[in-house]
């Protein structure tokens, strides 16, 4: 009986996180006329897309779209290799000073972006790198790598010794223990971090805000945010701006769900 109870609680606790988004898809697909006569909670009397393409032609969805990808997409790549490389010298290397680089990563992380705005601005200034996708994606990479590293070089300090001998005694130097041996073995610990690098970096706003302000560097929540705030949009077709702006995440996190279990639960067992 008690299985069933927590059953029962489970289904309930997805179904008020489900709420939201299932409200969402259904102002998306009806038209403002559908939305004032039966009002928001109200299935629509006929689906229509002409909120999701009056969206999308206004802040051109598309391109939008693909700064976000593009930008997620080379942060998350370069901040685990960049957090590899580091948590592979101080986990496995065990260089001196270790504690001290530790601490600085973890000081890193705990720094508020507002206090780093105005020397990441006068850097990009001075580097003419301001508005370009460029300087996003190095500023994000090196805050990515902070905690990458800070969270690999705890877990690679506990890697098997027995790999790292049987490596060195094949021959194998450094750079070949690290791609064949380590990288193969810390795969479910990396696909973590890919996953939340790249979901961490499409939803952020501020950094984007302030270094990305030509139309066609915008990433999509900068994007919304702008629309938004530029243009008196409908009930429609702000639904749909929400919905096509969680949607990408949604997928993404759906598409590496197994290897993001997979990662969580390999520390579980030795």
């Amino acid at each position: 009986m008690r299985k069933y109870a927590v059953l029962v609680a489970l289904v309930a606790v997805i179904l008020v996180f489900l709420a939201p988004f299932a409200l969402v898809l259904l102002n998306a697909v009806k038209t403002p006329q559908d939305y004032a006569s039966v009002g928001p909670l109200a299935l629509p009397t006929h689906v229509s897309f002409e909120g999701v393409k009056a969206f999308w032609i206004r802040a051109d969805f598309g391109r939008t779209l693909v700064n976000s990808l593009v930008i997620s997409g080379a942060v998350a790549v370069l901040g685990v290799g960049f957090s590899l490389l580091n948590a592979y010298a101080l986990g496995v290397g065990r260089i001196r000073g270790r504690r001290w680089f530790l601490a600085a990563f973890l000081v890193a992380n705990l720094v508020p972006q507002e206090s780093l705005i105005y020397p990441l601005y006068h850097i990009a200034t001075e580097l003419d790198l301001y508005d370009s996708q460029l300087a996003v994606i190095i500023i994000f990479t090196a805050i990515q790598s902070a905690f990458g590293t800070f969270l690999l070089s705890s877990v690679l300090a506990e890697f098997p010794p027995e790999l790292l001998d049987a490596a060195a005694m094949d021959g194998a130097g450094r750079l070949r223990t690290l791609v064949r041996v380590v990288a193969p073995v810390s795969r479910p610990t990396i696909a973590v971090l890919f996953t939340f690098f790249f979901i961490w970096t499409w939803n952020e706003l501020f950094i984007p805000l302030i270094f990305l302000v030509s139309n066609s560097n915008q990433t999509v929540p900068l994007a919304l945010a702008l629309l938004q705030g530029e243009h008196d949009l409908d009930a429609t077709a702000t639904s749909a701006s929400a919905l096509l702006g969680i949607l990408p995440a949604v997928l993404f996190f759906l598409v590496f769900q197994r290897t993001l279990t997979r990662g969580v639960t390999a520390g579980a067992v030795k």
